[in-house]
């Protein structure tokens, strides 16, 4: 077992931007056993290494955080990786296996995409943030933007996002279409969506929003040809995943006044690098990627991440996930 200098073992905590896990849970069991050392902000490289060297369980936030089989390799103490989330791509399984380093996932709270989605559809068309600082600055109204109620969305994707976002547009009195290599007619019409082909999906909407994973097959997905489709009205929006989009061709797009906006919650590089041309390309709104931030879900993540801790020292962890 890992230890500390002073015989405790340490327990690392990755990525709490908020500085909030502590609080989202009850830690006292694992105190008990750990010396808790909570990271604020994203480490890589030497810099990750080192701070991880004496670390023999790690809570990782989603992807965050990288383990891929060279960083596993850096850390022999290491024994238990818990990934907030019951998936994590960015986690080499086969690696961490073959190092002994169990994996554990943890359930969530709630679904905070879809209601995010709408927020940042209605606060990019309406203006919002260039309406904010200009009351502040003393002044009044000066933009104008279209409501959702007779508009078209697209959905890139209709599974377990793109679903719960086509019910709350219908509330919206919204015309849903959606379109995905394997959607069919009638699984879209169980929905009250429309399944369109792949041009519709983005020569048609008022506002398109992408809820697909990012595979082989999505990187790049949206490029220059399907935003040239897309109406100079249009808005996009992506929770989903950022290389799904060519972020070159959508700054392009922004710039030419190619679509009317893009509101984006995910990025190629996360956290966005502070000199990244997206801080200052005109017609978008841009947001930490907090899909999934939410003080509901962070109770459950950590929650469930002390369980996980307390199931690994009684040996016999659970929600372990192999390759």
């Amino acid at each position: 077992m890992a230890s500390t200098v002073s015989g405790r073992r340490t327990l690392t905590v990755l990525d709490d931007y908020q500085n909030v896990a502590l609080s989202s849970a009850d830690w006292s069991s694992v105190r008990a056993e750990f010396d808790i050392d909570v990271v604020t902000d994203h480490l890589d490289g030497d810099e990750l290494v080192n701070r991880l060297a004496k670390s023999e369980v790690v809570v990782a936030m989603r992807e965050r955080t990288a383990f891929g089989a060279e960083l596993l390799r850096s850390l022999p103490r290491l024994r238990l990786l818990v990934t907030t989330g019951m998936r994590n791509a960015s986690i080499d399984l086969a690696e961490a296996t073959a190092r002994g380093v169990t994996v554990c996932g943890t359930g969530s709270a709630g679904n905070g995409v879809p209601e995010l989605v709408f927020g940042m559809m209605i606060a990019l068309a309406r203006g919002f943030v260039a309406e904010d600082a200009s009351v502040r600055s003393g002044g009044w109204q000066h933009t104008i933007g279209p409501g959702l109620a007779g508009r078209t969305l697209g959905i890139l994707g209709l599974g377990r996002l793109g679903t719960p976002v086509a019910r709350l547009a219908q509330a919206f009195d919204m015309r849903v279409i959606a379109w995905s290599r394997s959607l069919t007619v009638e699984r879209a019409a169980e929905h009250g969506v429309t399944a369109v082909s792949r041009d519709a999906l983005f020569s048609e909407p008022d506002f398109l929003t992408i809820h697909l994973p990012l595979t082989q097959q999505t990187r790049g997905l949206v490029g220059r040809p399907e935003l040239a489709m897309m109406r100079r009205d249009a808005y996009l929006v992506n929770t989903s995943r950022g290389p799904i989009v060519d972020e070159g061709a959508l700054l392009d797009a922004l710039h030419d006044g190619l679509i009317a906006g893009a509101a984006l919650d995910v990025y190629d590089s996360e956290p966005l690098p502070a000199d990244h041309p997206l801080r200052s390309a005109p017609r978008s709104l841009l947001l930490p990627h907090i899909g999934y931030v939410t003080t509901d879900n962070y109770r459950a993540f950590y929650g469930d991440a002390v369980a996980d801790v307390v199931a690994y020292l009684a040996g016999e962890p659970v929600r372990v996930l192999t390759a």
